[in-house]
């Protein structure tokens, strides 16, 4: 059995790790009467003679190596990558793999998933620096090795930060709740009793317009600290709603509505719109048909008016009452105290407008 028989093609399975197929490679290279070598003559403290890149792997991985025979070997191989390529490709990283493969294990050590990915990106970027990489300067492998380990550490983060996928299979899902236009949640906290369609209209006006809260208090005529709470307790009650509602669609079979769900809130959302626009706000004020002029009312009303009683209950009549009959009618006041001696009409002169 020849040696390139003796090698073993697990390497090259489906399932293996990218620096496995590597390794088998190499081995491939070096294996047989004529292996990849490198002249030893070129380079002080190598043997004279054609050394395999199996050999010169074990040569540059010993302590007694000097550092200026590293540097002119990797540069070598460096240098015969960049301009034969192919199986020198594949050998300079047979001669790095010890380094590629203890940075793959150490980064894929606490890592759940599959290692596969970071085993390829530490290749991958091995691979690319020996394009890049500047042969005039010293420690030409450590340079290659740090190349190889920020492309791997990059892989790590990259699936760290990944979403983490849930369920089996794709679908389509709902966003999570709330969801929908403000306006629309609006809508339903309205026609659900959450909030009126004033408290509705004020919160879509400042939070959501950009009307200040202080123009939104001087067009409904109220004070600053008067609209600011009453914002206050709408989102309150909005707050709690939407909480309620969250809930709600959480317990339901994936969250999912229906065709006449959907008809419902733009039925509810049209009814809410008409409601804005033709409702008109009350006038708090009263108009003196004497005077022709605006008297403002105020809310609260005192416990004493004018006069006590309800419509008149209590006082004492203007004239007494008639406890007999008279067969003849009264004489009727003079012309000119007609208009002072004038009553409210729909009562009776002399009589309690009160049972």
């Amino acid at each position: 059995m020849s040696s390139r028989e003796a090698i073993p093609r697990s390497g090259f399975e489906r399932d293996s790790m990218p620096l496995d197929a590597a390794r088998s490679a190499f081995e491939w290279l070096v294996a047989g009467p004529h292996p990849v070598s490198v002249d030893g003559r070129l380079f002080p403290g190598l043997p004279a003679r054609r050394v395999p890149l199996g050999e010169l792997r074990d040569r540059l991985l010993r302590r007694r190596c000097p550092q200026t025979l590293r540097d002119a070997v990797w540069a070598h191989l460096v240098l015969l990558a960049r301009t034969e390529g192919g199986a020198w490709t594949v050998g300079a990283v047979g001669v790095a793999l010890p380094a590629l493969t203890s940075i793959a294990a150490t980064l894929s050590a606490r890592f759940a998933g599959d290692p596969s990915d970071i085993h390829a990106c530490v290749l991958a970027g091995f691979v690319a620096e020996l394009g890049e990489i500047d042969l005039r300067r010293p420690r030409v492998m450590v340079r290659l090795r740090w190349a190889a380990y920020r492309a791997g550490h990059a892989c790590v983060r990259e699936a760290l930060d990944a979403p983490v996928p849930s369920g089996h299979g794709f679908r389509s899902t709902m966003p999570p709740p709330p969801w929908g236009h403000p306006d629309f949640v609006l809508a339903r906290a309205v026609a659900e009793g959450a909030i009126t369609s004033a408290e509705a209209d004020l919160i879509g006006s400042t939070r959501l317009e950009g009307v200040p809260l202080a123009a939104a208090a001087t067009e409904r005529d109220l004070s600053y600290q008067a609209v600011k709470k009453a914002r206050q307790r709408a989102e309150f009650r909005l707050v709690a709603y939407l909480l309620g509602d969250t809930r709600d669609a959480v317990g339901t079979e994936d969250g999912q509505r229906d065709l006449v769900t959907q008809v419902a809130d733009a039925v509810t959302i049209t009814a809410a719109a008409q409601h804005a626009t033709t409702t008109t706000s009350t006038s708090r004020s009263v108009t003196d048909l004497a005077a022709r002029t605006v008297k403002k009312v105020g809310d609260r009303v005192s416990p004493q008016g004018r006069f006590s009683g309800v419509q008149g209950c209590g006082r004492k009549p203007a004239t007494p009452a008639h406890t007999t009959s008279s067969t003849s009618p009264p004489t009727p006041p003079p012309e000119s105290t007609q208009h002072s001696a004038q009553r409210p009409s729909g009562t009776t002169p002399g009589v309690s407008r009160c049972a």
